[in-house]
């Protein structure tokens, strides 16, 4: 009894840590999905449909739980994610990310009573960010920082009922959370083809829309704006500056379902479905969007007002900033479903071959990326024009499903010490064409290898290196004097610990 109360102790208050801490962007690398979560996966490419990989089961076959030796088991873990992101353009500095280091912790209980196995952990499924200089050419001349850093996380409540000697059947109930931070800039050409009824606009990669954008518009007709060029930028801004949350926040639930059925001596066969995720919308007050518009002289005098229609426009233009402060959600951001499929076969007493293959379907979660802006009644300047209106913005992602297929290899060159090693192969899901250098998700294979060591017959401590080879991707960005094609190169080196302790 004390042993279970001392480890229910440990298990909570790891619970209350990871809780407070597990919101930093994890730079996924199967689109923003983790390569594999447990360093005893992913020493093996990432497959776990079908073994017995620790608590990290609860993230990816619940089922594979029974397949555990001990009564229960803690892991501990942390994760370092180093990515290495750089956009360029023709005749332009490149911009690289600062965003190059990021650690997670992670947690996993399990315990088996009869034929059950039960548990809770925290793990963090996955995301993505980057971070530019102010000076770099994706400002978009706006002398302010460019950045994006979207986490989502998982408490979970995984159960596994082991039938007979061959079958088990789990699942697991999540609660889930989501952050984003996102300081974004788009040139007045980018912003303006969002615009429907701007001369030339085509909404190729998105567009605007609402009573903040009719306001503007009537600004713009009005002879308020210069209609040579009247927007220099536009930005979306809300970020808390903390490396440890995100400014606009929802949260919901998710859940797994799982098998694994021993086939013979030496096969294991397993699958797993997770569900597509329920999440509120993403939320955040003291946002901030704004514009710096080429605005008519007399208006900045208060001599003329191209709404009401009051005095006559200069035609000179000085480009003024023109900030709108209000709330904003992120509409609809969810995790998609997966489906898992793999085998494993104990080659010999030392030697354990595991392959799996995994579909994501980003189509049905990543079409569009969708914002909407609601101003605070006050405000002050120009910017009281657009007190209470409301912005909508939709930016196309089009993302494509994604193929992911995981072969690993473990040997066990003594009692103590087991080596790992896998390949984890998979297709780029972000089309060309909407491509965004803050969302960068096109890493496609990943390298592994990962070793294991018994440190007694209660505790073990294992860990995984894994390097994704660069990746480059070109979109064509507009911008005023037309076309420029920007390219993005990716590459990254993950690794992963953990301490195991068994009773």
């Amino acid at each position: 009894m004390n042993k279970t109360l001392k480890v229910a102790a440990i298990a909570f208050l790891s619970v209350l840590l990871c809780s407070f801490t597990l919101v930093p962007a994890a730079h996924a690398t199967n689109g923003m999905n983790m390569e594999g979560y447990g360093p005893i996966a992913t020493g093996m490419g990432g497959a776990s449909m079908a073994y017995d990989n620790g608590t990290a089961a609860m993230m990816n076959n619940p089922a594979t739980l029974s397949l555990m030796e001990s009564k229960a088991r803690l892991d501990l873990a942390i994760g370092f994610l180093g990515p290495n992101v750089t956009s360029k353009a023709p005749g332009m500095p490149d911009a690289e990310s600062s965003a190059d280091l990021f650690m997670m912790p992670a947690f996993g209980y399990a315990r088996t009573s009869g034929q059950f196995t039960y548990g809770m952990g925290v793990f963090a499924q996955g995301g993505m960010g980057t971070e530019y200089a102010a000076n770099s050419f994706l400002a978009a001349g706006s002398n302010e920082k460019v950045r994006s850093e979207l986490s989502m996380g998982r408490f979970l409540i995984p159960v596994s009922y082991k039938v007979d000697d061959k079958l088990s059947i789990g699942g697991s109930l999540d609660f889930v959370w989501a952050a984003l931070d996102l300081k974004m800039a788009l040139n007045g050409a980018q912003f303006g083809d969002m615009v429907p009824g701007f001369p030339g606009a085509t909404q190729t990669n998105g567009v605007v829309g609402g009573s903040m954008i009719n306001t503007f518009g009537a600004f713009f007709a009005g002879g308020g704006m210069n209609p040579a060029g009247p927007v220099n930028y536009g930005r979306f801004d809300f970020s808390d500056g903390s490396d440890f949350s995100g400014k606009a926040k929802g949260t919901g639930f998710g859940a797994k379902i799982g098998t694994t059925y021993k086939v013979s001596d030496k096969f294991t066969l397993g699958a797993a479905y997770h569900s597509k995720t329920a999440i509120s919308d993403l939320e955040a007050s003291g946002a901030n969007v704004s514009f710096n518009a080429n605005v008519d002289d007399n208006v900045l005098n208060n001599t003329f007002d191209p709404i009401g229609g009051a005095g006559v426009p200069a035609g000179t233009y000085t480009a003024t900033p023109i900030p709108v402060t209000g709330k904003i959600k992120v509409k609809d951001f969810q995790w998609p479903q997966m489906i898992g499929a793999g085998v494993a076969y104990q080659a010999s007493d030392k030697m354990l071959v595991v392959f799996d293959y995994k579909w994501i379907n980003w189509a049905a979660v990543m079409k569009d990326f969708k914002m909407t802006f609601e101003a605070d009644a006050n405000q002050t300047g120009l910017a009281q024009a657009f007190a209470g209106k409301v912005l909508d913005a939709t930016l196309y992602q089009k993302w494509k499903d994604q193929n992911v297929f995981m072969l690993g290899l473990g040997y066990k060159f003594t009692n103590e010490f087991t080596g790992r090693a896998g390949l984890n192969i998979a297709n780029n899901p972000i089309p060309d064409a909407y491509l965004n250098p803050l969302f960068p998700a096109i890493i496609k294979n990943h390298i592994m290898l990962g070793a294991g060591y018994d440190i007694s017959k209660a505790s073990s401590v294992d860990a995984s290196f894994t390097y994704a080879p660069e990746v480059k991707a070109t979109t064509q960005v507009l911008t005023p004097s037309g076309p420029v094609p920007v390219t993005v190169t990716h590459s990254q080196n993950n690794a992963q610990i953990m301490y195991s302790y068994r009773f």
